[in-house]
């Protein structure tokens, strides 16, 4: 098959740890559970996805983590074209110690001056580190594609900066562009769409929150 034509990658429906993030001080961050609102925003993109599909083959990756795959079982993809796969390179940042609460908001407080891309939460990841495991999961994905019974579309079910990053990885983004960047809503998902160039471009940007500094990056020349 070669290159799939679609590549979609979706964020999870509201957590628990969404719309209450006291609940970290109680649940690990992988056990939290969709909300009854997250569980209508799967059920919502999945009449999209499924338009999106049609009766083509779909391969689906998803994060290891509660959330992802009850949002997953909410698009109520068919079973007999959809394979699912677990994959942990896909997870959520992880941040540490988060029965500590006030050591949390204060290393966000740090996260937001220094950067989201290199600060390292304490016992946890900088997003740098996310960055690292995407990448070894693309090398998995870029070898998939070789088969020759690989399917047309590719669905990753994951979370706001891991899908982010992706992006970052595939479109060979830098970090101040990165940075410039907000993640997308619960249930929010971007389509990777293939041209006749074999060339992938978004289907819709990510939020931009601000400009990256033209002196950083690609913008600026020794």
């Amino acid at each position: 098959m070669g290159r799939p034509r679609h590549i979609v990658l979706i964020r999870h429906g509201e957590s628990q740890g969404n719309a209450d993030d006291t609940i970290y001080q109680r649940v690990p961050d992988h056990a939290l559970e969709l909300t009854a609102t997250g569980r209508r925003q799967a059920a919502s993109a999945g009449e999209n996805l499924r338009a999106l599909f049609g009766d083509e083959p779909v391969q689906a990756f998803v994060s290891p983590y509660r959330r992802t795959w009850q949002t997953f079982r909410g698009l109520d993809l068919d079973p007999s074209l959809t394979h699912a796969m677990e994959e942990p390179r896909l997870r959520e940042q992880d941040w540490g110690n988060w029965q500590d609460v006030e050591d949390v908001q204060r290393q966000r407080k740090a996260r937001d001056a220094y950067g989201h891309f290199f600060y390292r939460f304490a016992q946890g990841e900088s997003g740098a580190d996310v960055y690292d495991r995407v990448g070894a999961f693309l090398e998995t994905l870029y070898r998939a594609f070789d088969k020759p019974d690989f399917p047309p579309n590719v669905l990753l079910v994951t979370h706001g900066l891991t899908m982010r990053l992706f992006c970052m990885r595939w479109f060979h983004w830098t970090v101040e562009e990165f940075e410039s960047l907000s993640n997308p809503g619960n249930a929010e998902s971007r389509t990777l769409l293939i041209g006749p160039s074999g060339r992938y471009t978004l289907d819709r940007p990510f939020a931009r929150w601000r400009f990256p500094d033209p002196l950083v990056g690609e913008g600026f020349r020794r």
